[in-house]
């Protein structure tokens, strides 16, 4: 899902001293990282692999899985969409208590004619699916890596990579297979405050995608306009009172964005046909209702039918993530903020299963779903600080 890299709310800070003060394992582990991650970024975006392509799919698998540190367990589960490609998880057991999942996806929105392999320039790496979210998983794999070096930290450690996450309109699948673990670190985009603090995300909007199918009257638009009834001027009548529906200072927070029309097939016919689509946001799944509730059956003698096609809930990790971030921040010896974002992740999926669950662990960039994103060189070393220091917190916690 879109790598959205402003913070929407600050929730917490710490009390952390020095900058210079990172835990020695995780400054030394987090360069080893950011210096493999280039590499393994560069394989990653050189395959263009769009939600729904099974070959670019499989070949960013077989990346991902060669990167992969000796000894892990590695198995393909049927994707949640289907048709394709089966999801990767990666698995490592040691001799510790505590269970952690990291999480990411493979599949981008660029389409292989606009597909950009990976560049240098300055202190970015431009490419695409660079910040959306390759990057993260480039880091995931280094995370995974330096942990499994340490067994006596954790009882398991699991990396699941997803092939479907840009376009899924069903929920993931996997959820259930996770029951009972301690923690899930999804590897979405990062991001800074405004006051240049590192942040990571345990707050997320409910996501739901509207779908609204017209059905009027043809009719010749030079001839006899008033014999017609027109899909488009109904779903513009519509995508209006979807608009006029949005609430985002009100309790929900509930925005709702008429995002793309369709009607009519030539250009002197009354549009018989024609299908709006709408992105909705807000604190629950349930103040969608509310949008679908004000769209008619009928406009005009135009017959209407909606249907929320994708419905993604929201994520609230607030409370159980307190403790453990003013703790990490601690080992990095900076502070460390608990923020907000507005954009669907598969982080908000795991949360219904693992309350701990911590996103935007990523590096940090921008121009997310276009060919060129792109993410600074210097935030590969310094998320994979945050990252390592969290993961060790949680599992101290055990």
């Amino acid at each position: 899902m879109p790598a959205e890299v402003s913070t929407l709310e600050v929730e917490a800070t710490t009390s952390a001293a020095s900058s210079d003060a990172v835990d020695p394992w995780v400054a030394n582990a987090a360069g080893r990282i950011a210096q493999r991650a280039e590499r393994d970024l560069e394989d990653l975006v050189a395959v263009s692999s769009p939600s729904g392509d099974v070959q670019g799919a499989e070949r960013a698998v077989a990346i991902a899985s060669a990167a992969m540190p000796p000894g892990v367990e590695l198995r393909r589960w049927p994707c949640s969409t289907p048709a394709c490609a089966p999801d990767l998880c990666a698995r490592v057991h040691g001799a510790g208590a505590g269970r952690i999942v990291l999480l990411g996806h493979l599949d981008t929105v660029v389409s292989h004619a606009a597909h950009r392999p990976l560049e240098r320039d300055g202190d970015r790496l431009v490419g695409s699916g660079a910040i959306d979210m390759k990057g993260g998983v480039a880091l995931a794999l280094g995370v995974l890596a330096e942990l499994a070096c340490r067994p006596e930290l954790y009882a398991e450690l699991a990396l699941l990579l997803v092939c479907d996450e840009e376009w899924r309109t069903r929920p993931l699948a996997h959820v259930h297979r996770f029951e009972g673990f301690d923690a899930c670190l999804c590897f979405e985009a990062g991001e800074r405050t405004a006051g240049g603090g590192d942040a990571v995300i345990v707050k997320r909007k409910a996501a739901g995608t509207l779908r609204v199918r017209a059905e009027g009257r043809a009719a010749h638009s030079g001839v006899a306009p008033e014999s017609g009834r027109s899909a488009l001027l109904a779903l513009a009548e519509v995508a209006r009172r979807v608009d006029a529906g949005a609430d985002p200072d009100g309790p929900d927070q509930l925005t709702a964005v008429p995002t793309v029309l369709h009607a009519g097939a030539a250009f002197n016919v009354v549009p018989a046909e024609g299908e709006l689509t709408c992105d909705l946001r807000a604190e629950s799944v349930g103040a969608f209702d509310a949008v679908l509730d004000s769209i008619p059956r009928e406009l005009d003698e135009v017959a209407l039918v909606c249907e929320l096609v994708r419905s993604w809930p929201g994520m609230d990790a607030r409370e159980a993530s307190a403790g453990p971030v003013a703790r990490a921040a601690e080992r990095l010896g900076r502070p460390l903020i608990a923020a907000e974002r507005g954009g669907a992740s598969d982080a908000s999926h795991m949360a219904g299963a693992i309350a701990l669950t911590i996103d935007g662990l990523g590096p940090r960039g921008g121009a997310a779903h276009n060919p060129d994103e792109w993410l600074r060189v210097e935030s590969l070393r310094q998320r994979a600080e945050v990252a390592l220091a969290l993961a060790l917190t949680l599992l101290d916690a055990r």
